[in-house]
């Protein structure tokens, strides 16, 4: 296949105003730790998200009903105030309802006054009284004595710039760009901590592209702050979709992580099933009869306790028991689990997974391969993570891959080494362009027969589909290093005998001028009372 140039730009280079707004912010957050900043602002931006969507939905409301020549129009303005203030105008349209004490226009007029975050909390709850599918979701600790009502109060300004009710603004996702990219600045800034809600975005982009969830039920038992779903939903509309076209299911075992979620996708419109509260997956299944058309995750690296010792005789250990001391491959089996008949999963996993043999990894290895179910593997650049270090790589697993929807790929895998890919976003964090990305997905897309998707080739040091054979040749090690060979080294066309007469000349020619300056060194350490 063809090889893409690399982008010099990366996907975060892309943002315009949300960097300006980011470093704003930052500027306010005094001596308060990230992980605390965090639900401060997003919390802000999700209240003006709601408030504004509100505040354009009233407007028309009013413009409607206040205008004579409108069929809509009501004389009485008792009656019309009425209308103009009834929930359920605004509930029909999936609009939530903000009363008035929760409204952005007061918040602002208020933001100077010293309890203003007693103003905030009372919006919030507000918000949740009214509004069921949000309870116990925003946060609610903006009067606590620690944090500087002054700079709470710049903060409310500086979010006040953002335009959210214009339709243009709304149309290109100002307030998901900005969350989004407020998420990731936030996982950048808490580092280790930060990794475990968030994602980072090219990754997340890779795993959606290449499955291509068009529709149908997405899962992930993983979700952190739903960056998944989210990016599944984009994928969805730029290709023609609806949101709507598929149906979003999810668990988080970390409380704020899982409310971080539920804010993420209820500014985007999304409808979504993350079960009641947070939990376990392991432990406590909130889906237990799901069986997704595609799953897609990023679970905790070598997850050490997550309770296997109690759950030895799991029905998702089907082609194995996971070790105690590490939830890579019970995390792998709890997909496959989930798995409608012709379903797909695709999900991140440390490189370990693809070799380690120890306490009967290697055997459960062996068995999803000889099960046919391992579809593609691809090894990730360093650096891609907030969170952790350690290498990366991208399993894809698919249930039936005799289907008829692409072509039969039965009894092969497809390896792709991406190690070299992406670019430096900053000093510790790389990041992979769009390029890279569709280079990717491109070559899954046309070795497993996506319709107008070209032809498939190797390319040495980048990509190969080996024969389960092979594999087991290799003992069923699945790191893409060992199957895509070194990179042809590129032919420049000059005879090899006209080549090796030009570089020994170039060399002699070095050798010679080597000579000189070691003889002008000798003389000038002479010169001072030096002998070598």
């Amino acid at each position: 296949m063809a090889r893409a140039k690399k982008s010099s730009e990366t996907t975060a280079a892309n943002l315009g105003f949300e960097a300006t707004l980011w470093a704003a912010a930052d500027k306010l957050r005094n001596n308060m730790d990230a992980a605390e900043y965090k639900h401060v602002v997003l919390g802000l931006i999700f209240l003006k998200y709601l408030s504004d969507a509100f505040e354009a939905k009233h407007s028309s409301l009013e413009q409607a009903y206040s205008d004579p020549k409108s069929t809509w129009y009501i004389a009485e303005p008792e009656v019309r105030y009425g209308v103009i203030e009834d929930p359920d105008e605004y509930r029909s349209e999936n609009i939530f309802w903000i009363p008035k004490e929760a409204r952005w226009s007061y918040i602002q007029q208020n933001a100077k006054r010293p309890e203003i975050g007693k103003i905030v909390d009372d919006a919030m709850y507000a918000i949740e009284r009214d509004n069921a599918v949000l309870k116990n979701i925003l946060p609610k600790e903006y009067a606590r004595p620690g944090l500087d009502k002054e700079k709470l109060g710049e903060l409310i300004d500086l979010i006040g710039t953002l335009n959210l009710s214009d339709s243009d603004n709304r149309s290109k996702d100002i307030i998901g760009r900005v969350y989004e990219y407020f998420l990731s600045e936030f996982a950048s800034a808490e580092g280790r901590q930060g990794g475990q809600f968030y994602t980072p975005r090219c990754v997340v982009q890779i795993l959606v592209s290449m499955i291509s969830p068009f529709k149908g039920r997405v899962y992930d038992p993983c979700c952190g702050s739903g960056g998944m779903f989210v990016q599944s939903e984009k994928f969805v509309e730029a290709h023609g979709g609806r949101i709507g076209d598929i149906s979003i299911f999810g668990q988080e075992s970390n409380p704020t992580t899982w409310k971080l979620a539920k804010m993420n996708l209820a500014i985007r419109g999304i409808d979504h099933d993350l079960g009641a509260e947070h939990a376990d997956s392991f432990r406590r299944d909130l889906h237990p009869n799901l069986k997704a058309d595609y799953i897609l995750a990023n679970p905790p690296f070598n997850m050490k306790d997550w309770g296997g010792e109690n759950l030895r005789d799991d029905v998702r250990w089907k082609y194995g028991i996971p070790p105690n001391g590490n939830a890579n491959y019970a995390w792998i089996q709890h997909f496959i689990h989930h798995l409608s008949p012709l379903g797909i999963a695709g999900f991140v996993l440390a490189n370990g997974s693809m070799s380690s043999n120890q306490s009967g990894e290697g055997e459960i290895r062996k068995n999803l391969l000889e099960a046919d179910l391992v579809d593609c593997m691809v090894a990730l650049p360093g650096q891609l993570f907030y969170s952790t270090q350690i290498p990366a790589c991208l399993w894809f697993v698919g249930r039936n891959r005799s289907n008829g929807k692409f072509r039969d790929r039965r009894g092969e895998v497809l390896f792709i080494d991406a190690r070299k890919m992406g670019v430096m976003r900053d000093r510790t964090h790389r990041e992979l362009t769009d390029e890279d990305i569709e280079k990717i997905a491109g070559t899954y897309h046309t070795w497993r027969g996506d319709a107008g998707a070209g032809e498939y080739e190797d390319v040495p040091g980048f990509c190969a589909s080996a024969t389960l054979e092979e594999i087991a040749k290799h003992g069923h090690v699945l790191t893409p290093g060992r199957y895509v060979g070194a990179e042809d080294a590129e032919d420049d066309g000059e005879p090899f005998a006209e080549k090796m007469k030009r570089l020994t000349k170039q060399l002699s020619e070095q050798m010679e001028e080597g000579a000189r300056l070691d003889e002008e060194i000798r003389k000038n350490l002479g010169g001072l009372g030096y002998t070598i």
